[in-house]
C-alpha cells in the first residue's frame, strides 16, 4: 500500500495531478480541497495517499492532510459510495462542514451535491455517525498529456468544465455553472470552487 508520496508537483488539471517522485510520475485523482493547498509546478508537495484495486484499473487518491484521506476511507464503506462519489463529495464540503451535517442531520445541505440523492444523503448520516468522531482531530475523463511540457489552448473555464465532468456533473450542467460565473482573472480551480459552492447554496 502507498501511505505518502513525497516530490515534485509535475502536472495539475482538477481532479487529476501527476508527482514526480525521483524520476518516476505518479498520477493520482484528488479533491478540489486538496487542489487548492497545492503548490506552483515544479514545487515539492507531500499528499497523503489512498489506492484502490479494482480488476480493470490501479486508482491513486491523493489527500492534503489525513482528516480528508481518513474521510475518504470512511465514505466509501458507505453502501452505494464509490470513490468517485467520495471525491466528489469531498469536494464540495469540507472535512469539517461535512462532520456538522452529519452530526446535525442535515440531509437538504448533503443533497445539494451532484450524484446525492436524498436516499443516499440519509445512509451517509446513518452509517457515518460513528465514523467522524476522530476526523477532526486528525491533522467524462480527461486524458493526461504524453509530454508534460506540452503547452494547451484551453483557457481557465475550459478546464474547470472539464474537471467538473470528471467529477460526475454532465457537460450542458457543467457549461451553465461556469457560464453564470464571473470568472475574470480566475484560475481553473477557482472557478471550479465558485461553481461547486453556486451548486450548494441554490
Amino acid at each position: 500500500m502507498i501511505g505518502r508520496l513525497r516530490g515534485l508537483l509535475a502536472w495539475k488539471q482538477p481532479p487529476y495531478l501527476m508527482i514526480d517522485a525521483h524520476g518516476v510520475g505518479y498520477e493520482l485523482e484528488a479533491s478540489l480541497n486538496t487542489f487548492q493547498s497545492l503548490p506552483e509546478l515544479g514545487a515539492e508537495v507531500v499528499l497523503y495517499t489512498h489506492l484502490a484495486v479494482r480488476e480493470d484499473a490501479h486508482t491513486l487518491y491523493g489527500f492534503a492532510n489525513t482528516a480528508e484521506r481518513g474521510l475518504f476511507r470512511n465514505l466509501i464503506r458507505v453502501s452505494g459510495v464509490g470513490p468517485r462519489l467520495a471525491l466528489l463529495i469531498l469536494s464540495g464540503m469540507s472535512v469539517d462542514v461535512f462532520s456538522r451535517c452529519v452530526r446535525e442531520g442535515d440531509t437538504t445541505a448533503l443533497v445539494r451535491l451532484p450524484g446525492v440523492g436524498k436516499k443516499t444523503a440519509e445512509r451517509l448520516i446513518i452509517e457515518m455517525r460513528d465514523r467522524i468522531g476522530g476526523l477532526d482531530s486528525l491533522p467524462a475523463t480527461i486524458t493526461l498529456p504524453g509530454d508534460l511540457s506540452t503547452t494547451t489552448t484551453a483557457t481557465p473555464r475550459d478546464d474547470a468544465i472539464s474537471a467538473l465532468v470528471a467529477l460526475g456533473y454532465k457537460l450542458p450542467e457543467a457549461s451553465r455553472m461556469v457560464q453564470s460565473l464571473n470568472t475574470e482573472g480566475l484560475a481553473s480551480e477557482a472557478i471550479i470552487r465558485l461553481a461547486l459552492q453556486s451548486s450548494v447554496h441554490r
